[in-house]
C-alpha cells in the first residue's frame, strides 16, 4: 500500500507550476539575454498549465509533456516512469484542492531548462491528506521544439 500511495503521491507533485503572476528569478547570472527571457517565459507557462492539469485531474497533459524516458523521484525516494503517472492521473485517486507555489528559480541552459520552487499543496491521495510544503526541481528539455519535463523530485520540507 505504501509502495502505491508513493506512487499516486508522485504523480500529484510531478505537475505542480506556478500562478501566472508567479514571481520568477533566474540566478546566478546577473543578465538575461532576450532568447533566455523567451524560455524562462515558455517554461513558466509550462509549469502554469501544469497547475491546471493538476486542479483538474487531466492525465492529457502528463501524456503530452513528459518525456517517454521521463524518471521522477517520490518524497518517499522511489522511481516511477511516464506511465505510472499517467494511469495514476487517470486513476482519478489524486485530488488538489489547492496548490501554491512560491520561490521558483528557472536556470536556462540552451535546450534544457531547471526550475526549483517550493510547493504548498492541499489534497487528497487514496483518502489520505499529503497537504504540507514540498520543494521540487524538474527538468524540461526542447526537442523538436516542444518542451518536454525529463526528470522530476520532490522532497518534503518543514
Amino acid at each position: 500500500m505504501l509502495n502505491k500511495c508513493a506512487v499516486l503521491l508522485l504523480s500529484l507533485l510531478v505537475t505542480l507550476p506556478v500562478f501566472a503572476g508567479q514571481h520568477v528569478a533566474v540566478h546566478p547570472r546577473t543578465s538575461i539575454d532576450s532568447a533566455d527571457q523567451s524560455t524562462i517565459k515558455e517554461i513558466v507557462e509550462m509549469e502554469r498549465q501544469a497547475k491546471e492539469a493538476s486542479l483538474h485531474r487531466d492525465p492529457d497533459f502528463s501524456q503530452r509533456t513528459l518525456a517517454e524516458d521521463y524518471v521522477a523521484i517520490t518524497p518517499l525516494g522511489q522511481v516511477t516512469t511516464k506511465q505510472d503517472t499517467v494511469s495514476a492521473r487517470k486513476s482519478g485517486q489524486l485530488r488538489y484542492e489547492a496548490i501554491d507555489v512560491s520561490d521558483m528559480v528557472v536556470r536556462v541552459y540552451g535546450d534544457t531548462a531547471v526550475v526549483t520552487a517550493r510547493a504548498d499543496v492541499k489534497g487528497h491521495q487514496l483518502g489520505e491528506d499529503f497537504s504540507g510544503p514540498y520543494r521540487y526541481t524538474r527538468v524540461w528539455v526542447r526537442r523538436t521544439g516542444h518542451w518536454q519535463a525529463v526528470s522530476y523530485q520532490a522532497t518534503v520540507t518543514q
